[in-house]
Parts: structure tokens; C-alpha cells; sequence
């Protein structure tokens, strides 16, 4: 038994997401997923926010410049979130207005997925952990222009203690037991991974009978 290993999980009473710079124009520039998974990843843990009921935060950067504005369905699925627009700060954390929501909200476990992973995940990931909160980047929700900068990015990260998570791994360790919701989840899973529906489908098929 490892002594020196704490296994903290991630809590929906202590989490905050973070969704930055998933701007039109920025995400253009991702290539180490194909268009259509790497939207759906994004918008699967912008859903995940809003079912696990947390405080979700969203930022872009120059987004009157080629950035661009952010994808309309992040705004959409969270209407009343905080939204800082910030002015050229290319590191999150160095815009005053997205530290005070973060603290703001009392939490200190921060689920982070944006564009570009070196940059706006990295940058405001290792800024976190130094001022002291756990940071769990959502990989699959991150993306950047190939694999050998998304690995050098994971490396750099996971050196400071930033911990690496998928959108389905996040909304597994939030959730903790099926009998929570077992439809309510089924229905998350379901949606944004379709092979899931199967499943869903022999739970019903069983359960209704």
C-alpha cells in the first residue's frame, strides 16, 4: 500500500469548470482531433457543468481580433455563467476579473478544457496549482495543432501536479454511484457518446418489463 499517495476525488460540492478560449476562430486551429470529436468532447463536459450543477465559468481571449467569439452552444447551455472577455490577457489567470469569479465561488478544485492546450490550458493550469488548488485538465476537451505539442503540454502539466482526466472520466468521479441517477447519466452518456444508447436501450429493455 502506497502511505504517500491521497487519492482526492473529484467533488461536485468543490469543483468549478472552466471553459476557455473555445473561441470559433481558435478552435479552427485543432488538429490533434477531428472537427467533430473535438466539438462534441467540449460540449460533452459543458454538459457535464450543467448537470452536475457546477459553477461554471467561461473566458475568451481578443475575441474581437481572429479569435474570434466563443461557440454559441457553450453560451446557450450556461446563459447566467460568468463570462470575461478578456481584453488580450493570454493567460487566463492574469485577468483579474476570471481569478475574483474563481474565488468567488469558494472552490478549490478546478476542472479546466480550452484552445490551445500549451497556452490557454497550460498557462492558467500552472498559475492554479502555484496559488494552491487542485487542477484536473479535461484532455479530450483540449485541444491543439498536433500530438507532439499536446504530449509536451500533458508532460509540463503533469510535472506541477495537474491531474489528466477525460470528459467520461470527470463525469464518472463526479458522479460516484449509479444509483444516484442512473437515467439522468444514461441520458449525458448517451448523448454525446452514441454508442452509449445501446446500453441505455438493454437497461430500459430490462427495467420496463
Amino acid at each position: 500500500m502506497n502511505k504517500t499517495f491521497k487519492y482526492n476525488r473529484l467533488s461536485k460540492d468543490d469543483a468549478v469548470l472552466l471553459l476557455v478560449d473555445h473561441q470559433a476562430g481558435l478552435i479552427s486551429l485543432v488538429q490533434d482531433f477531428s472537427p467533430n470529436e473535438f466539438k462534441n468532447n467540449v460540449l460533452a463536459i459543458t454538459a457535464c457543468g450543467k448537470y452536475f450543477k457546477l459553477p461554471t465559468i467561461l473566458t475568451t481571449s481578443f475575441e474581437g481580433g481572429p479569435n474570434g467569439p466563443l461557440v454559441p452552444e457553450i453560451k446557450e447551455m450556461h446563459p447566467t455563467a460568468p463570462y470575461i472577455a478578456r481584453p488580450g490577457n493570454i493567460n487566463a489567470w492574469d485577468n483579474e476579473d476570471f481569478v475574483n469569479a474563481i474565488k468567488k465561488t469558494g472552490r478549490k478544485q478546478l476542472i479546466i478544457a480550452g484552445v490551445v492546450t500549451e497556452v490557454c490550458v497550460a498557462f492558467p493550469a500552472l498559475s492554479a496549482i502555484e496559488e494552491g488548488y487542485e487542477v484536473f485538465v479535461v484532455t479530450d476537451a483540449s485541444g491543439t495543432f498536433n500530438e507532439i505539442t499536446r504530449d509536451a503540454a500533458w508532460a509540463r502539466m503533469q510535472a506541477s501536479g495537474v491531474q489528466l482526466m477525460s470528459w467520461f472520466g470527470v463525469a464518472c468521479e463526479l458522479h460516484r454511484d449509479w444509483r444516484n441517477d442512473i437515467e439522468g447519466l444514461g441520458a449525458l452518456f448517451s448523448s454525446y457518446l452514441p454508442n452509449y444508447r445501446n446500453l441505455m436501450t438493454s437497461y430500459f429493455a430490462i427495467t420496463k418489463k
